[in-house]
């Protein structure tokens, strides 16, 4: 596909929009009927007899008004949609055989024409892996890419966070105006202002089980790297790696502790070759070390990105709202919770855990006594706590 493609014919637009949102039409068989047919007008005069030879009887592809409430609510939140073949499509999509064949964008679209890296990992990511996260992340925008990620909590929230300033894009699961998971909100829309967030479903859409695999494939596809922070033996952060490699793309992983069960996929990626990551400088030299500026687009095809809003630098990534942050949990159970999640086998400094939890030491201190001496946290010299399991 051309870098900058001729734009399309609003009823083309809305042809292929019917194309894709027809029964039974998923991105893979959206593109052979693109190939067979040369036009989604004809491909959908084709569905009936096709579903007919397969015995699907009274089929009738999407109705013309589904499709013009689709462009029109999309429209509507200030999005736009990039449709394969057309202008302003990420390229590095363009070639898989599964591209989605349309794109729902808000934001700075202008981010699709920078380098991107994907950073993914556990929802319930450690102390260290958050840390982690937020280190590639400013190392990797430092060098002039863009950071890619799905907008889940954990690792994704804490990638998002550390390059909100310098460029990063969510894949959503759901609608483009769908938040998801719901105390994401607030960054939800702060990407949305000051990054690109991507959906290739109708907006409205809530998310769903068999979302995730599909999102997977665009955050995976848009990216020159995968990287893994942390992630178990059976996730969706695997999931993602395996689909890089299909799609011919760098899988990096970072090393855990044999005994942290949010280590055993990112050392198990290891043990099968993927590259083992340090810090940024190691995704950096797998790229060939060579930081990359972004790619100028002509001024006549710019999508005008929207005023920055001053706003503090964030230096911690919280993983609560922000209500909740203010007010120690009042039962000891759920900081007991909090402080688990937080911990595992590898030993991390109690005064960094106290500022990652955002609490008082005096509430914290007393409950870390109580779970040494439930036998579920041990401390080491220099004020090292770890996780006991």
């Amino acid at each position: 596909m051309p870098l900058f493609a001729a734009p399309l014919a609003e009823d083309d637009l809305l042809d292929r929009l019917r194309l894709i949102r027809s029964r039974r039409v998923g991105a893979t068989t959206y593109h052979r009927l693109m190939a067979e047919h040369g036009t989604a007008r004809a491909a959908l005069d084709a569905l009936p007899d096709i579903a007919r030879a397969a015995c699907v009887d009274n089929y009738e592809t999407c109705p013309e008004g589904v499709a013009r409430a689709e462009l029109a609510k999309g429209r509507a939140l200030g999005a736009v949609p990039l449709v394969h073949g057309g202008p302003g499509y990420p390229a590095a999509l363009a070639d898989l055989p599964d591209a989605p064949a349309i794109l729902w964008a808000l934001g700075r679209t202008d981010l699709l024409d920078r380098p991107m890296v994907a950073l993914v990992g556990a929802r319930n990511a450690s102390s260290l892996g958050t840390r982690m996260a937020r280190k590639l992340a400013e190392g990797l925008a430092g060098a002039g890419h863009v950071v890619v990620s799905g907008l889940a909590r954990g690792i994704d929230r804490a990638a998002h966070l550390a390059a909100l300033d310098t460029g990063t894009i969510a894949v959503l699961a759901g609608g483009i105006d769908v938040v998801y998971p719901t105390e994401n909100e607030a960054l939800f829309h702060d990407i949305g202002a000051r990054g690109l967030r991507l959906s290739e479903h109708p907006a409205g859409l809530q998310p769903q089980a068999r979302h995730f695999p599909q999102r997977n494939r665009i955050i995976s596809g848009l990216a020159r790297a995968v990287v893994v922070v942390e992630a178990a033996a059976r996730s969706g952060s695997l999931i993602t790696a395996r689909t890089a490699l299909d799609q011919g793309r760098e899988v990096l992983a970072v090393p855990g502790h044999p005994f942290d069960a949010r280590a055993a996929g990112c050392n198990m990626l290891i043990r099968d070759g993927a590259t083992l990551v340090r810090g940024p400088e190691d995704v950096l030299e797998a790229l060939d070390g060579q930081p990359t500026r972004p790619v100028p687009r002509p001024a006549d095809t710019v999508a005008p990105a929207p005023a920055p809003r001053p706003r503090a630098r964030i230096t911690e990534v919280p993983e609560t709202p922000a209500a909740a942050r203010r007010a120690p949990p009042a039962d000891p159970a759920v900081l007991h919770a909090r402080i688990l999640d937080r911990l595992g086998p590898s030993p991390l400094a109690e005064d960094q855990l106290i500022r990652d939890l955002n609490l008082p030491a005096g509430r914290v201190a007393p409950e870390l006594v109580t779970l040494e001496l439930e036998g579920r946290i041990a401390r080491a010299p220099g004020g090292l706590i770890s996780r006991r399991d």
